[in-house]
């Protein structure tokens, strides 16, 4: 006996749950990015004064940053320095002082204590900055398995693969006990470096057209189990005070998207039962920041997700109540299709104004992208309202995961 339940049971309980949905397609892109969402933290926030407090707390700072620094908020930068930020970096973020730094191999592939060093200076560095003493996300790749940017030993994780293999064999309890183990544990140790928002899990189920690109770094081809699986990893982490960021909605198909575009057929039907995963999660207030991917998706826009107002905005604010953070990946990627046709400055004002929250940007690009999000907030295609928006939510996870004091 399969040691959990199938699949198609929890798409059928989703798609009852969904049926009800308007089945908005998105109108204008103001619209759908300042329309206000009802997902799991408004419902507790209207029943718990912390969470509210919280809200009203994130909606005054965010008020009152100026347009730099508000500008700032909603990027995410890779980062050049090990041990230390280098100069011209330091520069960088003294006029952009953004709210989310990136890590990689190269930052990384070192001594805890200079780990620790450069995530101290470069998080003092952008909290005096901002105004507000705002401290940036402190951002990883850390799913564990082949994505894994720190040194041999520390932090280390299976790949996700291993516990479906494990799920298989000794049970789902067990399956689930050892990946909200594995994530506290490592959660801690990179809580220890000053990393404080992980992009992981990944909560899409393993099929035929994204098996090339996943692999094992899918919790395997239930997705049932893919969802309590992630659930599980993201419960780990949290407790060990790191924010998740699940990845790719709605979902890759073909080979790596960094270097082949991705496109997801079928009707919107067939797109529920591969969202379904995601849609347990927002639905359960467990994904309280997700990753939009860059396939395109036929059956919904035309543009691809990280671009479209109906997408991030029809699909996933109004029918599936997400509440949180949106997050874009590189626009350099291939698969960002149009968005790789644009300059990445370009691509990242039109992923606002189409409602994601935050953008991830090199460092040789931060400046520029800076810059274009003040111009179109000055010259109105992207609105203060839409922003403020964006920064409120990054500010209430930064509150909830006491980053900052709420008070």
């Amino acid at each position: 006996m399969r040691p959990f339940c199938s699949g198609m049971a929890l798409l059928i309980l989703f798609f009852a749950l969904f049926s009800a949905c308007s089945g908005r397609t998105g109108g204008k892109n103001e619209e759908a990015a300042d329309s206000t969402a009802h997902g799991p933290a408004d419902a507790a926030a209207a029943i718990d004064p912390a969470i509210a407090l919280a809200k009203e707390r994130a909606g005054q700072l965010a008020a009152a940053l100026d347009d730099r620094c508000l500008a700032a908020q909603v990027i995410i930068t890779g980062i050049d320095g090990k041990g230390r930020l280098e100069p011209h970096m330091r520069t960088l973020l003294g006029e952009c002082p953004a709210g989310g730094i990136m890590l990689f191999r190269y930052n990384l592939d070192t001594e805890d204590e200079a780990i620790q060093r450069l995530t101290a200076e470069s998080a003092a560095l952008i909290a005096s900055e901002n105004g507000q003493n705002i401290p940036p996300f402190v951002t990883v790749d850390h799913e564990g398995g082949s994505v894994n940017r720190f040194r041999s030993g520390l932090a280390s994780l299976p790949p996700a693969g291993s516990y479906w293999e494990l799920a298989l064999t000794a049970g789902q309890d067990a399956a689930l006990n050892q990946i909200e183990a594995d994530s506290f544990g490592a959660g801690q140790a990179i809580k220890r470096l000053g990393c404080n928002l992980n992009l992981a899990p990944v909560a899409e189920f393993i099929n035929d057209d994204n098996r090339i690109f996943l692999e094992d770094r899918s919790y395997g081809p239930d997705p049932v189990f893919a969802g309590i699986a992630a659930a599980a990893f993201i419960r780990g982490m949290e407790q060990a005070g790191v924010l998740c960021a699940v990845k790719h909605f709605p979902g890759n198909a073909g080979a790596d998207p960094h270097r082949f575009p991705s496109v997801l057929r079928g009707d919107r039907v067939s797109l529920n039962e591969l969202t379904a995963p995601f849609a347990m999660l927002i639905h359960n207030g467990q994904a309280r920041a997700l990753m939009i991917a860059h396939s395109a998706v036929p059956a919904w826009d035309s543009e691809i997700a990280s671009l479209s107002s109906a997408i991030m905005g029809g699909w996933l604010r109004d029918e599936l109540g997400f509440s949180g953070i949106i997050i874009c990946d590189d626009f350099s990627m291939t698969a960002a299709g149009p968005g790789s046709r644009l300059k990445p400055e370009e691509a990242a004002v039109r992923a606002l104004i189409a409602g994601a929250d935050m953008v991830l940007v090199w460092p040789p690009d931060l400046r520029r992208t800076h810059r274009a999000i003040m111009a179109a907030l000055d010259n109105g295609d992207l609105s203060r309202s839409r922003l403020q928006e964006a920064a409120q939510r990054i500010i209430f996870e930064k509150i909830r995961m006491e980053l900052i004091d709420g008070e």
